[in-house]
Formats: C-alpha cells, structure tokens, sequence
C-alpha cells in the first residue's frame, strides 16, 4: 500500500518573513497501515523537539490502494530553528511540500 505522511508545519516567530505554514508530505510503500495513536520516527524529524509525530488521522482508499496519514502539527516557537531549516532538513529525508491545488485533489 502506497501510505502518505502529511505533516503541517508553521512558525510563530518567522510569520513576517516566511508564509503562516506549510504543509509536507512523504510517500513510500509497507505493508503496515498505521492507526491514530501511532507515533512515527522519521530521519527527517529535528530530535530537539521529540522523538515523534502522533497520527492523528488515517484515510485508506482501497481502489487506488492509497493511505493519508495526518500528523499532530508542529508548530516552531523556538529562536534557534528557523521553519525554513526544518523544511530543509525534511526535504532532504524525502519530504516535499504540497500546493494548495494538490491539497484540494486528496
């Protein structure tokens, strides 16, 4: 099953230089579906915040053999990492942004 991970991304302290936030996504195949409750580790994660993100959301649709998988939101209040570099770091661990148009079509 192809799953997604969807994670929506913001800054308190950048809102003047940066957008209010920005949703990511990654994709891969497993066999495993997760629940709400689940926590997910992704090398992308900065470990200066937690170990995790909680589902929050799962979405399955059997035709197209797909699974949205909403994250609890993170939301930087923290001087020392700009939401720019935690994009990066993200994008790096396979993560990509998501228009607004693709957010419409899920």
């Amino acid at each position: 099953m192809r799953i997604h991970l969807l994670i929506f991304i913001s800054s308190v302290k950048d809102q003047k230089e940066t957008p209010l936030g920005t949703m990511m996504m990654k994709t891969f195949e497993s066999t495993i579906r997760p629940v709400n409750g689940d926590i997910i580790d992704d090398p992308g994660f900065h470990q200066d915040f937690h170990n995790g993100y909680e589902v929050v959301k799962v979405t399955i649709n059997y035709d197209s053999n797909e699974c949205y998988v909403s994250l609890a939101p993170l939301v930087l209040e923290r001087e020392d990492i700009p939401m720019g570099t935690y994009i990066e770091k993200l994008e790096n661990h396979g993560w990509r942004s998501v228009s607004n148009e693709e957010l419409k079509r899920l």
